[in-house]
């Protein structure tokens, strides 16, 4: 593509092309397989998110777009010659002063990454991406909860307050936990912006979001059977891992050794 589409073009395409309406992550990732962006910065899910929320919080009745149920959206019925059929005795919901954005409390998590990742180093690089394509973050300086694994069992759970998630991650390394953890999850507190910065944090939070942060916290790092459903407040911030590209190097440095020595 010669340009690519704004944030807004894109998603409109999208929506226009569903004959269903859509949950963000979903718009994200056609927005993505469809090559409409090439930027997508480091958080593109809780892009189209904002993008969507902000017109309907704004313009009310004249946004083009329509929410459907919490963080599923579709075009308004008419926008731009386009007749979009709402689904069956499912009415227009009119907007909440609740933000769907996620940054309320957990801004960030990543599950059952692998320890063989990371280059522990005193100062590892915790790479996450939030969807394939966008820009990496490094997690690092994140502060929150985390959890340690012996294949999928939970054998540790501790927190980072006055030290940052890698710091105390690296120091399980060498500590008595060494050999015994080859995964690990972790729930952050830290904001992060589209380009990929780790942010403050906040100085109060509302206690009445606490209690389904904590829930969701709970379902992702337990998984219990009876619970039917994932974390919701968690939807958008799940981070997928990225190894470190100096493990990669040393894999094709390995690689080469071995294929010189054979000479």
């Amino acid at each position: 593509m010669s340009s690519e589409l704004t944030w807004q073009k894109a998603i409109d395409k999208v929506l226009a092309s569903s004959a269903t309406p859509l949950h963000y992550n979903e718009i994200t990732e056609r927005i993505i397989s469809k090559g409409l962006r090439n930027n997508l910065g480091a958080t593109p899910a809780a892009t189209v998110n904002a993008k969507i929320s902000a017109s309907i919080k704004h313009d009310g009745n004249s946004s083009p777009y329509v929410r459907i149920s919490k963080g599923t959206f579709s075009m308004r019925a008419g926008v731009s010659g386009i007749s979009i059929v709402a689904p069956k005795l499912t009415p227009d919901v009119t907007e909440s002063e609740e933000s769907e954005e996620q940054y309320e409390i957990v801004t960030s998590f990543g599950m059952f990454w692998r320890k063989e990742a990371v280059e522990w180093i005193a100062t590892p690089k915790l790479l996450g991406m939030q969807q394939i394509g966008a820009t990496p973050v490094d997690f690092y300086k994140q502060l929150g909860i985390y959890l340690l694994y012996d294949g999928r069992e939970v054998i540790y759970v501790g927190r980072t307050t006055d030290r940052p998630l890698g710091k105390r991650l690296y120091e399980h390394t060498i500590d008595r936990m060494s050999a015994r953890w080859d995964r690990f999850s972790w729930f952050g507190l830290l904001p992060v912006s589209d380009k990929g910065g780790i942010g403050s944090l906040p100085e109060t939070y509302v206690a009445a979001k606490l209690i389904p942060a904590l829930e969701a916290i709970l379902i992702e790092a337990l998984e219990p059977r009876q619970n039917r459903k994932r974390g919701d407040d968690l939807a958008a911030v799940e981070y997928l891992q990225k190894v470190d590209p100096e493990i990669e190097k040393k894999k094709v440095k390995a690689t080469l050794d071995a294929a010189l020595n054979k000479l």
